[in-house]
């Protein structure tokens, strides 16, 4: 995405953040949960107002995924201060998996005991994925390109990785990228239990031998990405640089990873040489890791083929975010670069008892000490989607 990019000489960095998590609001109370056990419960983002963001009008029209939308892509915007960008030349790709779920239950409700007249005119523009990313771009008035993207649990990743290019392309000087969700909704949580995806006990193990599923969280998470020349004249704090990307399908089967992780091996290898990188030179992984038994054993084959054993330290977050489906790999992203900028590695929550048959350097228990070197962000989603990140330490000078 650096020098590998489509522009000779436009690199790409990080200089803004916004996450909202079940582990914490804002960038320093979600690491603080990072590393932490997860206490318990259900995952939603606690005590989140949306009225700090809209008016009491407008925020009966704004579904939940949109409104963490907005406030994460706030939050990174602030993080990142002025852009002093031409806001044409501002873009923003947000993703989700699944969009408004919950006003649609909500309105077929109304519509089968209270009749067609009592439906909400705002039913489509509340259910609609795009929402998130109009609403931003709306809200802060830019009219680069604004796109959603909606690869079910890649969504977020391929989001940063669309958002990146467009400032390595010279389309944008500066972009947002990322993605939410907040489908806890009684019918998706019915129907998540009913294809044995969730786990049984609530207990999210990536990479344990008892895993046996993932836990369903709400939470979304923005990157401020710039041209690097354009973010060193306005003086902006650079968290990272955006490295390379990479989108595969494994065109295999509608819900399981292809046998060995093949597809996922492959998106990581395209992720590599986008960034002219060789497999040594990588310094840690941020898996997808739900904790499901077929997925995590894919994904571990998948990074044991491009690494070796034990490769690189490997830890999943969600053994405390949960996933967070269309936001998963955005929340992620954002825990990628904060590992890098705080030069620790946060522990896999769950993961007490390791699966002999996946023979990776998985850190548990406590964080780990980092040197900042690049840092491969993975997600996988249904339908076969691939996607993978790769930050690196800030450009010196």
């Amino acid at each position: 995405m650096g020098p590998a990019g489509p522009v000779p000489g436009r690199r790409v960095v990080v200089t803004g953040l916004g996450v909202l998590a079940c582990c914490g609001l804002g960038v320093e109370a979600f690491w603080e949960g990072l590393l932490r056990p997860w206490p318990g419960g259900e995952r939603r983002v606690p005590d989140f107002d949306p009225a700090a963001y809209f008016g009491p009008k407008e925020v009966r029209r704004v579904d939940r995924f949109a409104q963490l939308s907005v406030a994460a892509a706030d939050m990174a915007l602030a993080d990142a201060g002025s852009l002093q960008a031409d806001p044409a030349k501002v873009g923003v790709v947000f993703a989700t998996g699944i969009g408004g779920l919950a006003t649609l239950e909500e309105q077929i409700e109304v519509h089968r005991t209270r009749g067609p007249r009592r439906v909400s005119p705002f039913l489509i523009t509340m259910m609609m994925p795009n929402a998130g990313a109009g609403s931003i771009s709306i809200r802060h008035g830019f009219r680069g390109p604004c796109e959603t993207i909606a690869t079910a649990c890649a969504a977020g990743t391929h989001a940063i990785a669309a958002a990146a290019r467009l400032v390595a392309s010279g389309r944008c000087d500066a972009a947002v990228g990322g993605g939410a969700e907040a489908a806890m909704t009684d019918l998706s949580m019915a129907a998540f239990t009913n294809m044995t995806a969730l786990s049984a006990s609530g207990v999210c193990r990536p990479f344990d031998a008892r895993r046996d599923g993932f836990a369903m969280a709400e939470g979304a998470g923005a990157l401020v990405l710039e041209e690097l020349d354009h973010a060193r004249r306005r003086g902006a704090r650079i968290y990272a640089e955006v490295l390379g990307a990479a989108s595969t399908a494994d065109a295999h089967h509608i819900t399981a990873p292809s046998p060995g992780g093949e597809g996922a091996a492959a998106c990581i290898e395209l992720t590599l040489a986008d960034a002219q990188l060789a497999a040594d030179e990588v310094g840690h992984v941020n898996a997808h890791g739900t904790g499901t038994p077929l997925n995590d054993l894919a994904e571990a084959q998948a990074i044991a083929k491009v690494f070796g054993t034990p490769g690189p330290p490997v830890t999943s977050t969600k053994g405390v975010t949960g996933h967070a489906l269309g936001g998963a790999g955005a929340i992620e992203a954002v825990a990628s670069v904060l590992t890098l900028d705080r030069h620790l590695i946060p522990p896999t929550a769950g993961c007490e008892e390791p699966d002999p048959e996946i023979p990776l350097d998985v850190v548990r228990g406590e964080p780990r000490a980092f040197e900042p070197a690049p840092v491969l962000s993975n997600s996988f989603g249904f339908g076969g989607h691939n996607g993978c990140l790769l930050f690196g330490p800030p450009p010196a000078g």
